[in-house]
């Protein structure tokens, strides 16, 4: 699968404005993007170190349920974020190496197009893909 990077880490926190504090206390900055995604129940904010995004995820409000579904209920690391230049043939490229791709995906992320897929049974590690359509410095 050529092409691909770590785009960020996604962490899933109890209470976002909590979880921004105690970011902003460690990184000595500012979310460099923050986004609310009521119609599936998020509330995002990404911190920006040199070489990888921290994206901060908050389940909020009852439609949330999807989301939960996708990423489970636990809060912590949740999933790696892999960037892509093309997400139907990182997609194709997936499925071809066995990963199962969530129903539901691809669709619209926080950053740009994403898929996730089945938590690997290797690695137990929940991937997801993202393409992205906001400008580098704001990641999937």
């Amino acid at each position: 699968m050529s092409g691909l990077k770590i785009d960020h880490l996604g962490i899933i926190v109890a209470d976002l404005e909590k979880a921004i504090e105690r970011f902003r206390l460690l990184t000595g900055g500012e979310p460099a993007y923050t986004k609310e995604m009521m119609e599936v129940g998020l509330k995002i904010a990404t911190f920006e170190a040199e070489n990888i995004s921290l994206e901060l995820v908050e389940y909020a409000g009852d439609k949330a349920s999807f989301a939960k579904q996708v990423m489970g209920e636990e809060t912590g690391i949740n999933h790696i974020s892999l960037g892509v230049d093309n997400l139907s043939k990182a997609i194709t490229e997936f499925n071809d190496a066995g990963f199962q791709m969530m129903d539901g995906f691809p669709r619209d992320g926080a950053h740009g197009q994403v898929a996730f897929f089945q938590r690997d049974s290797d690695t137990g590690i929940l991937f997801e893909i993202c393409e992205r359509v906001l400008p580098s410095y704001q990641q999937c």
